[in-house]
């Protein structure tokens, strides 16, 4: 058994390294970890074999790792700006301050007893075995290293830590009363920092985004007999946990001698592991044609109606696999868990913690697994690569799991047509309407601002979110929704496992399309300028007419105009942004359209014309399709009532 693992393990770990090898070095890890866990003190020891290879051209005089259950602690950095964050008012209505709370912290932490705490203390840490020394900053632990690391090497580091599990507060911990889940155990255990072509990244636990090393991970944990685990990667010793996991669905397990039952589970090249814990989980499994093994584990404090929610959900990921892995890329991983835990809804490789049992959580969640867990940007400064493109996919992904819903329930085809359209129309009305409000706030921030760094949370949240799937969308308007998504396809086969940046999605983007992009990146993401396209005027010149369009704001787009005559006639008008030097093939629709020189975005006012007399324009419109985020819409259509 023992020996079938293994094989299973290098196999797929050394397939998924050779099929994306990366263009630029990164680091290996291998983490092999030993934990012994406690359920009646919330504590556990630890014991961790972590082989790193140094694959860049740097010699390392020191390391760092990640504690971050240190930051559960009164006044931790994450306590201080939490509370901080509670002093800052965003807006006031009815009498009433609506401050800049994460309603999940607040000022919990300082609130916490020492039972309730986190912590994460290092007994030892050896490197090839010698002893190293070690100073600690709160939820970094810097190792002050005997000899260097050389460029191209190996070393191994050992590590025994005991730890104790919080108080559930932010995502990670204990006894969450929403949920009633005992255990989410999350950025749970000593986490080396990742290096790369910038350094070191070793980043404090304060509010948000991880960024971690690719490798393999080979986890053992004994744990109260009771309880069943579900977690990252594969459990690989089904047949003697049992509890679903064993071969045909196997409940029963091997007897267990004395009180704690020994879980194992292995994750091949992923860069995190996580997992979770209740004596009164529920575990139900569906095999994802052409896909992965899809394990849902719940509690059911709500009865009847909790059981038919698991379900479903699991019905409803065999049901939108196939459109995911056709329009994002294959899952390329043996297992998926959909796992009751949490605060709300949180990634990790290969799982994801969901406080309900929401589909629409759970495809965002899902998502992630493939911008943050197969491409794995760098969250902490580009949140909005993972936030924002996972948003803008999941918004698709409930679109599409809607349509299919409404094919068994809606039987008249023109009712199933006219639904379809409307929700094809309001797919990403979510982001595009949270991008707006940020604007109208005031208090927008660049996307490339660091996601702790941020100002308030509200400013992270819709920049993250919504301001960054507005970018694929918005994309889709300057070189076309079927280029983009081609773009989207090949960013997936060339740069997963490989911690892109937004220049290498942009120089993807550039490839696929044959356009310069470099600029809509520049001005969207490090800038907070705004779009603002109008139709000024009209006349008469000869025998046709002439339109004024005009720039009122400072960022820059292609467009799209749309004439209409009084005999429902139609002209589409095309103007290429200069800085893309080229242009968009037509889209649907736009067959025969009229394409011009470039707009220079130096110039407040541009000039089309139509053939077709003035008298016989009923309307000019920018963009129709709405894909431009342009924030002042009234004046984007001119319409005439002759």
């Amino acid at each position: 058994m023992k020996l079938r693992t293994s094989l299973f393990f290098l196999t797929l770990s050394v397939a998924l390294s050779a099929a994306a090898q990366p263009d630029r070095w990164q680091q290996r890890v291998k983490y092999t970890m030993d934990i012994d866990m406690n359920v009646q003190t919330n504590q556990y020891a630890g014991k961790q074999k972590l082989e790193y290879w140094n694959n860049s051209p740097d010699t390392l005089k020191r390391v760092f790792y990640h504690l971050y259950f240190n930051a559960f602690q009164p006044g931790s950095m994450m306590d201080t700006r939490s509370r901080r964050q509670g002093t800052v008012v965003l807006a006031s209505r009815n009498g009433r301050d609506m401050v800049d709370w994460d309603d999940r912290v607040r000022d919990r932490i300082q609130k916490l007893t020492p039972e309730e705490q986190g912590y994460q203390k290092i007994a030892s840490i050896r490197m090839d075995g010698r002893v190293q020394k070690t100073r600690l900053h709160e939820t970094i632990l810097e190792v002050q290293l005997d000899r260097p690391i050389l460029p191209k090497s190996k070393v191994t580091f050992d590590m025994e830590w005991t730890a104790q599990v919080p108080l559930q507060i932010r995502r990670c911990g204990r006894d969450n009363p929403g949920t009633t889940v005992r255990y989410t155990m999350t950025q749970w255990y000593p986490k080396l920092a990742e290096y790369d072509y910038e350094g070191w990244h070793a980043d404090p636990y304060v509010a948000r985004e991880f960024y971690g090393v690719w490798g393999d991970y080979d986890v053992t944990i004994r744990i109260d007999k009771s309880y069943l685990l579900g977690g990252s990667g594969t459990v690989v010793n089904g047949n003697e946990v049992g509890f679903g996991y064993g071969a045909n669905g196997n409940a029963a397990g091997a007897p267990v001698k004395g009180d704690k039952r020994t879980w194992r589970f292995v994750a091949p090249n992923v860069h995190d592991f996580a997992w979770a814990a209740d004596p009164g989980y529920k575990h139900i499994t569906r095999k994802v044609p052409n896909g992965p093994l899809v394990h849902v584990l719940y509690k059911t404090p709500g009865g009847a109606k909790d059981e038919k929610d698991w379900n479903d959900l699991a019905n409803a990921a065999v049901m939108v696999y196939p459109y995911i892995a056709k329009h994002f890329g294959e899952y390329p991983y043996k297992d998926y868990s959909f796992i009751h835990g949490g605060d709300g809804g949180m990634e990790y490789p290969n799982a994801t913690m969901l406080a309900d049992a929401g589909t629409g959580a759970a495809f965002h969640e899902w998502i992630h697994n493939w911008y943050q867990g197969m491409l794995a940007s760098n969250e902490a400064e580009h949140a909005w690569m993972d936030e924002g493109f996972t948003q803008w996919a999941a918004e698709r992904v409930e679109a599409y799991f809607a349509t299919e819903l409404r094919k068994t329930h809606v039987t008249d085809p023109v009712a199933r047509r006219k639904a379809d359209s409307t929700t094809a129309a309001r797919v990403h009305a979510g982001i595009y309407g949270g991008y707006y409000s940020l604007v109208r706030s005031g208090r927008e921030e660049p996307l490339g601002t660091h996601a702790d760094q941020f100002n308030t949370n509200m400013a992270y949240s819709n920049a993250a979110y919504t301001k960054g799937g507005v970018f694929v969308e918005q994309l889709g308007y300057i070189v076309g929704a079927d280029v983009r998504d081609r773009i989207m396809l090949e960013y997936y086969r060339q740069w997963r496992f490989k911690h892109p940046n937004p220049t290498d999605f942009v120089r993807v983007a550039e490839k696929v399309s044959g356009l310069q992009l470099n600029w809509y990146r520049i001005y969207w993401a490090n800038t907070t300028k705004t779009i603002d396209y109008a139709v000024d005027s009209l006349w008469t010149e000869g025998a046709g007419a002439r339109i004024r369009l005009r720039n009122d704001g400072m960022l820059p787009m292609p467009l799209d105009v749309k004439v209409t005559f009084k005999d429902g006639s139609s002209e589409w008008h095309y103007i290429p942004q200069y800085l893309m030097f080229g242009e968009k093939p037509a889209e649907r629709g736009q067959e025969g359209r009229k394409v011009y020189e470039s707009w220079r975005w130096t110039h407040p006012t541009y000039e089309i014309a139509t053939g077709r007399a003035l008298t016989e324009i009923t309307s000019v419109e920018i963009d129709p399709s709405g894909r431009m985020a342009d924030i002042n819409k009234k004046n984007n259509k001119l319409e005439i009532k002759w």
